[in-house]
């Protein structure tokens, strides 16, 4: 065979290969690249000493992860992947994670962690960058209540305008007329004042005989306690984080049993290893927490389901095992209802993404059946409804005060 036949049939090859490259081009789905990972953010405080709640939040979100990806992730087979960063409670850290999470490429939303005074810290950059930011813990109304048009910002957790009404009316039915507030010196503490206030205003009752300020670095909370104690209060509605509810229950239990009043807290104590902090003491103490949901009273179906794969994930038996519950609920829950508003976006575009939210009708959670979760108008997923009050068991498993 000559040269120049052997050199006339590999253009010919060539050629045919050449077309058939650009044939199966052609063919291809025009998002065929996007067979990459759906990412999904934490900015949490998961360097916080004996924290647990940002963890919680990350148990959550994996649970429900791992039942959505064996499922065949979104848009048509794409995974869902898990990012975190740590910003120590610390807002400066926390703005910074903002900015890298919203450059990052397929990063569809970031989940916030407990801290209150974090996230209303970050609004700001939320706003500039238009970063899709889901609420599972922090309470201040100012987080949802934020003034953007249109807001990026979604909540499936307590506000402070629904917590405080809630612990104070509980006093009122314990015949407890008269409380104290013992606030954080903070963004958060303000903000349950103020709704506070607002509630008081409405119904008189109980009445608020004075308030108390701390903050973070106090060394003892005594001096605040006995402040309301001698202006006559019957029980302090507290608003603390579990280092310094700690403190005060152990500074209370060494007191005389006559000056020992109950306290109805805000959840904050419930992220931290307040329990081993407290120790003995707890149980010396009338405490109660409240909270949005309590795994004791789970739908049997839902709870059966997540705590198959909980096991799985983090090796967790019974629900006795699961710290900071509300945390891994509301994570579980907004991690689904993310998913079908990026189906129903059928995109990863955050604009697209937070308009589909606010278009899901119904969806049967963990924590409740939503219908619908959100609207245009309300981006807070959860109501006064969902409010219980819980205990401390002598074994430390939080579980709900049954009247």
């Amino acid at each position: 065979m000559s040269f120049v036949r052997i050199s006339r049939q590999f253009q010919v090859r060539r050629r045919q290969l050449l077309g058939l490259v650009v044939a199966s081009a052609l063919t291809l789905p025009v998002h065929a690249h996007d067979r990459e990972p759906v990412l999904i953010g934490i900015d949490g405080e998961f360097g916080v000493t004996d924290s647990t709640s940002a963890q919680a939040i990350a148990l959550g979100i994996k649970v429900a992860m791992t039942e959505i990806n064996r499922s065949g992730g979104v848009l048509d087979g794409r995974q869902l992947e898990l990012v975190t960063r740590d910003h120590r409670s610390i807002p400066a850290r926390g703005i910074r994670n903002i900015e890298e999470f919203a450059a990052m490429k397929n990063m569809v939303a970031v989940f916030g962690g407990r801290y209150s005074p974090v996230v209303i810290e970050e609004l700001p950059k939320l706003k500039e960058t238009k970063l899709l930011f889901l609420a599972p813990w922090s309470s201040a109304d100012i987080i949802v209540d934020n003034g953007m048009k249109p807001n990026y910002i979604f909540r499936l957790s307590l506000r402070d305008s629904l917590a405080m009404p809630k612990m104070l009316q509980t006093a009122a039915e314990r015949k407890l007329s008269k409380v104290g507030l013992l606030l954080t010196n903070t963004s958060w503490g303000r903000s349950n004042l103020s709704a506070a206030q607002k509630y008081a205003d409405k119904t008189g009752r109980p009445q608020i005989v004075k308030t108390a300020w701390y903050n973070f670095t106090e060394k003892t909370l005594l001096p605040q306690y006995k402040s309301l104690l001698n202006a006559g209060a019957q029980a302090i509605v507290l608003v603390a984080n579990d280092d310094e509810a700690a403190l005060l229950v152990c500074e209370m239990a060494s007191l005389p049993e006559n000056q020992r009043i109950p306290i109805l807290s805000h959840w904050g104590v419930t992220g931290g290893e307040f329990v081993k902090q407290a120790g003995p003491a707890l149980q010396q103490v009338d405490f109660s927490v409240i909270q949005t949901f309590s795994f004791f009273n789970a739908d049997k179906k839902a709870l059966d389901r997540f705590m198959k794969i909980a096991k799985e994930v983090a090796g967790i038996e019974k629900i006795d095992d699961i710290k900071a519950p509300v945390g891994v609920a509301h994570a579980y829950d907004l991690t689904h209802l993310l998913a079908r508003a990026i189906n129903m976006a059928g995109s990863t575009e955050r604009p697209a993404v937070r308009d589909a939210l606010e278009k899901i009708r119904e969806h049967k959670g963990l924590v409740k059946h939503y219908a619908p979760p959100f609207t245009p108008m309300r981006h807070e997923a959860l109501s006064s409804k969902e409010l219980l009050m819980a205990r401390y068991r002598d074994d430390g498993v939080l579980v709900p005060i049954t009247k």
